[in-house]
This record gives C-alpha cells, structure tokens and sequence, in this order.
C-alpha cells in the first residue's frame, strides 16, 4: 500500500504543479486613474501642438505682410525721390522765366524785392 500511496502523493503533486502551471500570471492592467492621466497629458501635447502651428503659421503671415510693406515703403521712396528731383528741374529760376514770358509778363526791375530766407 505504500507503493499505491506514493503514487497517489506523487500524483496530487503532479497535479499541483500542473495547476501552477496553468494558473496564468495576471497582467498588469492600466488603472482608471493613470488612464485618466495619459489622456490628459495627450490632450496637452495635441494642444501645444497646434497651438504651435498655429503660432508659426500667423507670424509667417504678418513677416510676409512685413516684407511687402517694406517693399511698398522703398518703392514709394524711390517715387518721391524722383519727384523731388523733377520738383528741383521745375523750379530753376530759367524756365520760370520762360514761362512767365510765354504768358507776356514782363520783368520790371522797380518792383522785384528780394527776401532773404
């Protein structure tokens, strides 16, 4: 009987150890709490991300505005450099001699006063 007993013994360890085996191992599963963290700290990168290309996108606009501004504000210079110079050729006391002569004035000497700026 000691022969039967052993076996029934080494069977029951046998089994234990098969039921060990079986026994999965449980995973470790993500709490509500952490779940809860993880998509908020998504939610934030998402955010900082847009924002961030939204960001770039406005001021890549206004540099744009800026530089056709700049270029506007050169152009007229240029305008108004060339304005005064032809305001400088007009006014040459010859051609206003001329054209004052084409309407018929005359220069009478008794009434030219000279001012001094």
């Amino acid at each position: 009987m000691s022969n039967l007993a052993h076996r029934v013994q080494e069977q029951r360890q046998h089994e234990v150890k098969h039921k060990r085996k079986l026994v999965k191992k449980k995973s470790a599963k993500i709490s509500l709490g952490e779940k809860c963290i993880l998509l908020i700290f998504a939610t934030a990168i998402l955010v900082g991300g847009i924002t961030i290309i939204s960001n770039t996108a406005t001021i890549y606009a206004l540099n744009k505005e800026i530089q056709q501004t700049e270029t506007s504000i050169a152009e007229q210079g240029r305008v108004n450099t060339d304005l005064q110079v032809e305001i400088q050729e007009l006014s040459t006391y010859e051609r206003i001699w001329q054209k004052a002569q084409e309407l018929g004035l005359q220069l009478n000497e008794k009434n030219v006063k000279v001012v001094q700026d």
